[in-house]
């Protein structure tokens, strides 16, 4: 299927700045509006501590296991001493060497774990007539983030200044954008895979600066895209389990069908941007040296799951690999040791047809993992009236660490991504695009 000419961009005048009330609560502040969740310690949820580690055998060993399902289980009990005495120890132990620097880092994470009491939404935007899919931070502006629609609209949207945020139309049914990436090497464009059948690269104005990929075929679309500005490549995967691998200038490397199913997510090692891991509703994610694919049979590692996988996430330092099931289940694999068993974080996700699939993040600068959560009766330890909250988790212990929440805006949050920075969250919610920020933060942008 040829590329269409993509339509003209126009402005949308749908955006519109929520203003911070006292309505908008933490979870904990929400207890008594919850009924039933107001719990005063762990000991109320019959979980005697949260991140409790059990072992248990699955199809990839015995695993470590942490039991996240308690929603405020440790949280009330948590202390940490004030923002500023913390830091300021602890950069003052680093500089006189009584001090390690994992020490430091545990310090700044556990700040910024307290000043997300203070996360607001303070910018919301719904520009589409149709599900947001996809969700993209500029590189260099922190301000500045890209949202795909399963119409095909895109919205580039800068919140920092007052003008209104560029839309680029689609072409509706059929045109869903499944993966967009920022072009490091050019921050005025864009790459974006679709089931409109292409992988392209596109600029600001909506124009189609080069096709990567086109299945000419209509039973044929491409799910998700990663690029690495190292090696200059360009690495997509389609919905019948072939994984395409090209070079900046769009020239075929390799075309080769890896996964028995869709690949619902491709993503490149960060560090070492040889090592490819790509996940697939085959319930597996394969683990590629790209230097040595020679055919599906080459993977380094398969790691097995019990469900169809939505995604798999290197790790900023490229050391850990997050995956996200379609049910209930998180996992943490050590990119050091495949053979590992992985860490499991039990987590209400269940996969929806009509819901943009759930998929855990990582923070840009702490070992945090970020995930919208979508209460399932049947998953252990739900609790009558349990919120839709966004989920913080530490990566190391698999102990939820807090929960945002906002009762006027209460839907389930599909995709939840810090900005480069890792100050300002932003989640998609439906049609909606909410951006969180520190109250104090949100007053100043």
């Amino acid at each position: 299927m040829a590329p269409g000419k993509r339509p003209e961009t126009q402005k949308t005048p749908e955006v519109v700045v929520r203003p911070r009330s006292k309505r908008n609560r933490n979870p904990r502040e929400l207890e008594p509006e919850a009924k039933k969740l107001c719990v005063k310690g762990p000991e109320r949820m019959g979980c005697p501590e949260a991140g409790f580690i059990e072992n248990r055998s699955s199809n990839t060993g015995s695993s470590r296991r942490f039991d996240s399902g308690c929603l405020w289980a440790g949280l009330s009990s948590l202390r940490v001493p004030p923002l500023c005495s913390s830091i300021v120890r602890a950069l003052h132990q680093h500089k006189l060497g009584t001090a390690a620097w994992p020490s430091l880092q545990q310090g700044l994470q556990q700040s910024f774990l307290n000043s997300l009491a203070s996360y607001r939404i303070f910018q919301k935007a719904a520009p589409f007539d149709r599900r947001a899919t996809s969700l993209a931070w500029h590189p260099t502006h922190p301000s500045t983030l890209a949202v795909g629609s399963k119409g095909g609209d895109i919205l580039l949207w800068n919140f920092g200044i007052k003008d209104k945020p560029t839309f680029i139309k689609g072409i509706g049914a059929g045109g869903s954008i499944t993966g967009l990436k920022f072009n490091p090497l050019n921050t005025n464009q864009f790459f974006t895979s679709s089931m409109e059948g292409t992988t392209r690269l596109q600029d600001f104005k909506g124009n189609t600066l080069r096709v990567f990929a086109s299945s000419d075929t209509c039973n044929v679309w491409f799910c998700s895209l990663d690029i690495s500005v190292k090696s200059r490549l360009v690495v997509t995967g389609d919905n019948v389990g072939h994984v395409i691998l090209l070079n900046m200038d769009g020239r075929e490397l390799w075309n080769l069908r890896m996964h028995k199913k869709k690949v619902t997510h491709v993503a490149l090692n960060p560090c070492c941007d040889w090592l490819l891991a790509t996940a697939s509703v085959d319930q597996t994610v394969k683990i590629w040296d790209l230097r040595q694919v020679r055919g599906k049979s080459s993977f380094l590692h398969s790691l097995p799951h019990r469900h169809p996988v939505n995604a798999a996430h290197f790790s900023p330092d490229g050391a850990q690999l997050l995956t996200t099931d379609q049910k209930s289940e998180i996992r943490v694999y050590s990119a050091c040791r495949w053979d590992c068993p992985p860490s499991l974080i039990p987590h209400p996700h269940r996969h929806f047809q009509h819901l943009t699939p759930i998929k855990a993040s990582w923070h840009p600068r702490y070992n945090l993992i970020v995930v919208g959560r979508y209460p399932d009766p049947n998953f252990k330890s739900c609790s009558p009236h349990e919120l839709r909250t966004i989920d913080v988790f530490d990566g190391s212990s698999g102990k939820i660490m807090y929960q945002l929440y906002d009762p006027e805006s209460s839907g389930i949050m599909s995709l939840n991504e810090f900005n480069p920075m890792g100050d300002t969250l932003a989640s998609v919610m439906g049609y909606h695009i909410l951006v969180w920020s520190p109250e104090d933060a949100g007053t100043q942008k």
